[in-house]
């Protein structure tokens, strides 16, 4: 999960969105901050596409967890931020599957850190 997740943090803070969808399966689900879940590779190049290259990712690896040898799961704390000021606390799940003998996120999911319930 480390690796996983030090990969896409150095694709998203780099705008190397080809190399971001890349680490996904070709059929995996994303949920980013739009209202719809999309899935593949192509829709979720399409979704690092549109976020401005001036952002970048903190991340903290909060958890993780195995399902079998091919299954991964974890939990991270994710502040989202650019150069402006603009920031967005978040926690990310993944869940993780090795395909080919790579590790790949099958299912990637952010919620917004809020106060308000």
């Amino acid at each position: 999960m480390d690796e996983m997740l030090a990969r896409w943090k150095a694709a998203f803070d780099g705008h190397r969105v080809a190399a971001a969808a890349d680490l996904f399966t070709p059929d995996a689900l994303f949920q980013g901050f739009g209202p719809q879940v999309l899935v593949g590779r192509d829709a979720i190049h399409a979704y690092y596409e549109a976020v401005p290259d001036n952002r970048s990712a903190d991340v903290t690896l909060l958890h993780t967890y195995t399902i079998g040898q091919e299954t991964a799961g974890g939990f991270a704390h994710v502040t989202f931020r650019d150069p402006t000021g603009w920031e967005a606390p978040v926690y990310l799940s993944l869940v993780l599957q090795l395909s080919g003998g790579t590790w790949r996120i099958r299912q990637y999911h952010v919620s917004r850190i809020s106060t308000e319930h």
